[in-house]
């Protein structure tokens, strides 16, 4: 488990959980139990708030529009471009570029980058616990380009291969996409080390952050990665909205995935040329909303402190975990040094699904299924898991909850 320091006594969780109405009712006549937070986390009201405001009082189309509501919508959305860079450390604003979430970045550094660097032969190195997000573009693309891919194994405890991946490297390697915390498994991968080795082999790196972002201080500058990629939605904001990060120079080298308004600089049926970064990857009306709710969630987010809330749920992962242990029959599915806020796992030979199903007859809502990891599933043998996933709003008692809640479901199938 990480070590990290913060103030979190100084920080009232308790009351922090009140600022979630959706926590506050029942479901199937029980109090909820929320352990869906990998799959989307769910918003304060701060933030739903910010969002009704928008549509109330400011809606308007942003960018070129001399009125005031466009103005005042222009600013709201481009202020959330500067809270994000903010967020990440990232060296300029211009290196945000908004999308519809973290698939859409992935397939964007796929297409735009991809297409004009990879040749055949070339390769690209994938891990074996990658999301399907962060898989089928980069087939796409060699298929399209006759590049190779190449993929880092997993050990039987869920950590990355490290030696096979230094194996893996040489002059061919082009790219290196990696997640930094599996959804699958919980692993949090050594990103900054793994970056290190592509860029030592002449390699670019990309980061699916989906799963880390939400969860702890990330520092991309730190990081070297060239291009990293994360959604709201994961992170108390809106769905149908993600950030690309990428270095500038990388950007600027790189043409437009999409075509259409606001992407454009000059446009003739002869010729057309293309607006600065980011707004050249931004094609027609954006998700407005989206990101004045994001901005709003960063808001949210950084008001509790991003130290404080990774040592929270460092703190109910390993209560979790422990807990978790106690369940005869139960098998985890990896066994990571270094695990962030989920638990995968298979009770006997129960399936999953009957699992989520009776947890949820009893108000405790967690996911089932290949969590769109289908290659890391098949490395363990197992065609579907049970996963419980935490965020800083979760309590002893929500896992107390679900720790009956699993005992009941084996005395269902006894």
């Amino acid at each position: 488990m990480n070590q990290v320091i913060s103030n979190i006594s100084s920080v009232d969780f308790d009351k922090i959980r009140k600022d979630f109405p959706v926590l506050d009712q029942k479901l199937n006549g029980h109090p909820l139990v929320y352990l869906d937070n990998a799959a989307s986390s769910q918003m304060p009201k701060q933030v739903a708030d910010r969002l009704d405001h928008y549509h109330r009082y400011e809606h308007s189309n942003v960018h070129r529009g001399i009125h005031t509501l466009s103005q005042k919508a222009t600013n709201a959305f481009e202020e959330a471009r500067i809270k994000v860079k903010e967020l990440i450390n990232a060296a300029d604003s211009d290196e945000i570029v908004y999308t519809s979430g973290t698939t859409d970045s992935i397939n964007l550094v796929a297409n735009s980058y991809g297409l004009i660097n990879f040749k055949k032969g070339d390769e690209i190195i994938l891990s074996e616990m990658e999301h399907h997000a962060n898989i089928v573009p980069w087939q796409m693309i060699a298929q399209k380009t006759g590049a190779v891919i190449k993929v880092i194994p997993v050990t039987d405890q869920g950590e990355l291969d490290l030696d096979a991946y230094k194996g893996l490297l040489s002059a061919k390697t082009k790219m290196v996409a990696v997640v930094h915390v599996s959804n699958a498994l919980g692993t949090v991968n050594p990103v900054k080390k793994i970056g290190e080795l592509a860029h030592e082999s002449g390699a670019m790196m990309l980061i699916d952050a989906a799963q880390s972002v939400p969860h702890k201080k990330i520092d991309v500058q730190d990081l070297d990665a060239d291009f990293i990629t994360f959604s709201a939605h994961k992170m108390c904001g809106p769905t149908g909205f993600g950030i690309l990060y990428g270095k500038m120079n990388l950007l600027e080298a790189m043409p437009p995935y999409r075509g259409g308004g606001d992407m454009i600089d000059k446009v003739s049926f002869e010729e057309t040329t293309y607006n600065r970064v980011p707004f050249r990857f931004e094609a027609g009306t954006p998700p407005i909303a989206a990101a004045i709710g994001l901005s709003s969630a960063i808001d949210y987010l950084n008001d509790i402190g991003m130290s404080a809330i990774e040592e929270r749920e460092n703190q109910l992962v390993e209560y979790m975990m422990d807990r978790l242990m106690e369940i005869q029959g139960l098998r985890l599915i990896g066994d990571a040094k270094e695990r962030a806020s989920l638990a995968s796992f298979v009770v006997g030979d129960i399936h999953a699904s009957d699992v989520g199903t009776i947890l949820d007859k009893q108000g405790i809502a967690i996911r089932t299924g290949h969590h769109c990891a289908q290659p890391i599933l098949k490395r363990f043998k197992v065609p579907a898991t049970a996963r419980a996933s935490l965020s800083f709003y979760n309590t002893k008692d929500d896992i107390d909850r679900f720790m009956d809640g699993i005992k009941t479901v084996k005395s269902f199938f006894q």
